[in-house]
């Protein structure tokens, strides 16, 4: 992965204006939406089961995330995933709070196997608990660091043919053969909600315009950090933090790239 593919990307999606479809939780609907906005996509949150398959079929791509569930939700996301993948759409999952609780763990999983995402992206516990039954998250909060998940990511990917994407201090991302690491990014990124949903969010813009779903995850790491370190440069609270952290997804441009991303 290369600085130039990033900023490529990056333009490509301010060019055309993906449609992003959000089967998304209500607490990151907002944030999600104009996180993307301000990158330059079109997003949309389109959950009711009578309609999803017919916004599924139009959009770019297609984001699953299990935040707060419920019975006619899970049946939206199977329906939409599934014409997603019929019609060429990229399709990805964020599984919030996997290892919480049953529901969120079993669900997840169900997807992975029935819909076969191309990108899963969730924090360090999320990503364990897809795999080890004895794996827990703090709600929706990683109790494990990124390092800690890197090898079950690997298996995760090489056994559902995906891409896996870990936030964290470090984010990692693995094919399940070669990982790269994206260093970019705060601390206080971890003080506003919805960041890691909106990571997820960001990755389906990249996706929509590079099928290449390793490049696309990695990219959308790399611009989330570096907004994220572009924001706290004036922002000393989570509140002024968010306001200017989507000023820096509208802001910005090759040179921050070239400047500031931290990859191996």
């Amino acid at each position: 992965m290369n600085t130039e593919k990033v900023i490529s990307d990056l333009q490509k999606v301010r060019e055309n204006a993906p449609l992003v479809h959000n089967i998304t939780n209500y607490v990151v609907m907002n944030s999600t939406a104009n996180a993307l906005l301000s990158m330059g996509a079109s997003p949309v949150m389109a959950h009711a089961v009578e309609e999803v398959e017919e916004m599924a079929s139009i959009a770019s791509a297609l984001v699953l995330n299990i935040g707060t569930l419920s019975e006619k939700w899970i049946e939206a996301m199977f329906k939409a995933g599934k014409k997603a993948k019929q019609k060429g759409v990229p399709v990805l999952l964020d599984p919030v709070g996997a290892g919480a609780t049953t529901l969120r763990t079993d669900t997840a999983k169900k997807i992975i196997d029935d819909v076969r995402p191309d990108i899963i992206r969730g924090n360090a516990s999320e990503i364990l608990a897809l795999l080890k039954a004895d794996a827990k998250t703090k709600g929706v909060d990683s109790s494990a660091s990124s390092d800690d998940a890197v090898e079950i990511a690997k298996e995760l990917a090489a056994a559902k043919s995906c891409i896996v994407s870990i936030s964290g201090k470090t984010d990692y991302i693995t094919d399940g053969k070669s990982v790269v690491a994206v260093a970019n990014g705060d601390p206080m990124m971890s003080k506003i909600t919805g960041t890691g949903c909106t990571a997820t969010a960001l990755a389906a813009a990249f996706a929509s315009v590079n099928k290449n779903y390793m490049e696309a995850a990695v990219g959308a790491m790399v611009v989330m950090g570096i907004a994220g370190e572009m924001a706290r440069q004036n922002a000393d609270a989570p509140g002024t933090f968010q306001v200017k952290f989507l000023d820096a997804l509208y802001q910005i441009n090759e040179e921050d790239i070239k400047g500031k991303i931290r990859i191996a």
